[in-house]
């Protein structure tokens, strides 16, 4: 029997090609017939490789699950954008190929994402997830998430909800 484990690290240039890969593939699953198609595509083709190198390549914070040297997830973290909620730190995105799901790999990249948030002294950590999203939801409250906030965002002709889930 193979056991499989992960190895999260920072994002590196040579990773660009697979991150937008992760992430086409990522969310075509979780958000096909969620967010309205021609909204959904347009939102994923901008996230080409080029743009992925630039994100590397910037200040933005871009963490990396590999397993076997190859990657198969990816989170991004940094401030928090909401001023309002007392959170300083923002899980902005975490994502797995959705092959490697439901295997650990998600709380793996997760906790490295929120030590990493904690190590730079941001105290407590949010998330934001679309609120029809049950499997995010069981993957969050899973995590101790607290459902905290609510907010709408328009995808195309739709309006559609947010939840912010907290960690103190």
């Amino acid at each position: 029997m193979r056991i499989l484990s992960g190895d999260v690290r920072p994002a590196e240039a040579d990773d660009a090609e697979k991150i937008a890969t992760v992430h086409w593939r990522a969310w075509q699953h979780t958000y096909a017939g969620v967010i309205p198609h021609r909204a959904l595509q347009e939102m994923i083709s901008e996230r080409n490789m080029a743009w992925w190198r630039n994100a590397i390549a910037s200040e933005e914070t871009l963490l990396v699950l590999a397993v076997q040297g190859e990657p198969v997830g990816y989170a991004s973290v940094g401030l928090n954008r909401v001023k309002t909620l007392p959170q300083e730190g923002e899980i902005y995105e975490i994502y797995l190929l959705p092959e490697y799901q439901g295997l650990g790999f998600g709380r793996e990249l997760f906790a490295e994402a929120r030590g990493l948030l904690q190590s730079l002294g941001c105290k407590g950590t949010i998330c934001w997830s679309i609120d029809t999203l049950d499997q995010a939801a069981l993957f969050f409250s899973g995590l101790g998430g607290t459902p905290l906030a609510f907010a709408e965002t328009r995808y195309g002709d739709r309006q559609i909800g947010k939840i912010a889930y907290v960690w103190d």
